[in-house]
């Protein structure tokens, strides 16, 4: 059976029978359950949090909007209230350092929150004050932008690449092509293997990709440990609670992560179909700071650190990127003539 972060089924899993409360699938439920609820504690502080980074303090995120209250932040009231940002947690690492060098650079903060692109659109389309959202799948921008819950259609930023992890007691040995992956599972040496939720994260889709693929995806399926984010799914692959797992390249080549593990880029040709192509816009309640913020963002000292953190620059737009009706500067359009 697959686990998640949750005590409930992934969606689309089967229910499972039963048991005694000694049998093999009652134990391995249990202990399932145990490691979510260590793990996620664990990842809370570790740091898939929300970073208020005008005042240096951190803040354990939950995966709900955040507690500042509904409305755009506007004039003298930007700097007391920073503006909150919704970003896909494989952001967790390149957009603080962007969010500080941006407040070292201008004296604005803005207020950041790591989880699912899914998540985050769900709650956008339902009232969440934030004021910017950067998704991992520019396809979110494109639904929440046709409903008009979004300014326009946004801008691209950058596009993801995936990486498969083991944790340095693991026997798995990484490579590009899944060769070690598949060994792995012909000797039985993987028990467990994490991913993020297909069913809310863009990088769990893509890692689901490549597995089917490589032709692994029914035999690792049955062994999965479902993250509620790329950040948590990265976390489970690296704290030694599964062999290894698929986790985003730019949390992979973290500091927290590398120094723990080893882990090999994998072909973006064979998640092509699941592109990640990670676009930022502005929701109808942005103010002048998650404006500035969000121009900031399109600039080529903004991209060099994503560069730096393993995000390459966005890939040609896609069919339905752009709307009819007229753009506004930093979008599609002029984000194409400077690259």
């Amino acid at each position: 059976m697959r686990h998640s972060s949750r005590s409930n089924p992934a969606p689309g899993g089967r229910a499972a029978k039963p048991d005694a409360a000694g049998t093999p699938d009652a134990r391995r439920r249990a202990l399932a359950a145990a490691l979510g609820a260590a793990l996620g504690a664990a990842l809370a502080r570790a740091g898939a949090s929300v970073l208020a980074l005008g005042g240096a303090r951190a803040a354990a995120a939950t995966g709900t909007s955040p507690g500042a209250s509904p409305g755009a932040s506007t004039g003298a009231g930007d700097r007391a209230r920073p503006p909150a940002v919704a970003a896909a947690s494989d952001l967790q690492f390149a957009l603080a350092e962007i969010a500080a060098n941006f407040e070292a650079a201008t004296g604005d903060a803005v207020k950041l929150t790591f989880g699912s692109s899914g998540n985050f659109a769900h709650q956008i389309a339902r009232g969440a004050p934030f004021e910017l959202f950067l998704s991992a799948d520019e396809q979110y921008v494109f639904r929440l932008a046709d409903d008009g819950h979004v300014t326009d259609r946004g801008a691209p930023y950058a596009t993801g690449r995936i990486a498969l992890f083991a944790p340095r007691a693991s026997l798995l040995a990484v490579d590009a092509r899944l060769e070690g992956l598949r060994a792995a599972l012909d000797a039985r040496a993987i028990r467990r293997f994490a991913i993020a939720n297909p069913e809310h994260a863009p990088y769990g889709r893509a890692a689901r990709a490549v597995l089917r693929h490589a032709g692994l995806w029914e035999r690792v399926e049955p062994l999965l440990v479902l993250g509620e984010n790329a950040a948590q799914a990265a976390h489970f692959a690296a704290s030694g609670a599964s062999q290894g797992g698929i986790v985003p390249l730019s949390l992979a080549r973290s500091p927290a992560l590398a120094g723990r593990g080893r882990f090999a880029a994998l072909p973006a040709a064979w998640h092509a179909q699941e592109p990640l192509r990670q676009r930022v816009v502005l929701t109808r309640r942005a103010g002048s700071v998650a404006r500035r913020f969000f121009d900031y963002l399109l600039q080529p000292e903004a991209r060099a650190v994503l560069a730096r953190h393993g995000l390459e620059p966005p890939g040609p737009a896609s069919p339905g990127s752009t709307s009819s009706g007229p753009q506004s500067p930093g979008r599609d359009a002029p984000a194409a003539q400077a690259r």
